[in-house]
């Protein structure tokens, strides 16, 4: 039986609290032949299309995004929590369930123009992707896709994405929470 990405995933029950299915993907990075699976077909849709930068959302979103940009044969910007980035940064606010986050970009990572990719690990509400498509967007850069491993379609990211224009790609999805 040949495996998908899917089938590298671990789910584990009740964490980070009860009745949440926690979609693991520690165990698709762990394995080879998964991990190289995923990142070719997350670059997949983009062959042939001008990426000048990969942007990777913390923090499993920076395992993905600097393989991309590697097989890409492009730079990588690091989209981080904040107070992590050491130089001069641009901030953006987005809602979690019980409160407000903030993550970061250095202010000189991108130029006008630049045409980026978004990469993460997991598409859940879309609020931290919808953050660094804010900050992508605010330095004059232009998000051309952005690319999952899992999508959490019950918990109306990708819907939230594609109503800002966006292009979503995920390599498999899982319902539920």
């Amino acid at each position: 039986m040949v495996k998908t990405v899917r089938d590298y995933i671990r789910t584990i029950p009740d964490f980070p609290q009860a009745g949440i299915l926690f979609r693991d993907v520690t165990t698709l990075f762990a394995d080879a032949r998964g991990f190289r699976m995923a990142i070719d077909q997350l670059l997949t849709p983009y062959a042939g299309l001008r990426i000048d930068r990969v942007a990777g959302l913390e923090a499993r979103g920076f395992i993905l995004g600097g393989a991309v940009a590697h097989q890409l044969s492009t730079g990588f910007v690091p989209i981080r929590k904040k107070g992590k980035l050491p130089a001069r940064t641009i901030e953006q606010s987005y809602l979690l369930e019980y409160g407000e986050a903030v993550v970061e970009m250095h202010d000189d990572a991108l130029q006008p123009g630049e045409k980026v990719l978004l990469v993460d690990d997991l598409l859940a509400t879309g609020g931290t992707a919808e953050a660094g498509i804010r900050l992508i967007e605010r330095l004059g850069a232009e998000v051309v896709g952005c690319a999952f491993v899992v999508d959490l379609p019950d918990l109306g990211g990708r819907k939230k994405l594609e109503a800002l224009g966006m292009e979503v790609h995920a390599l498999c999805a899982f319902e539920g929470l």
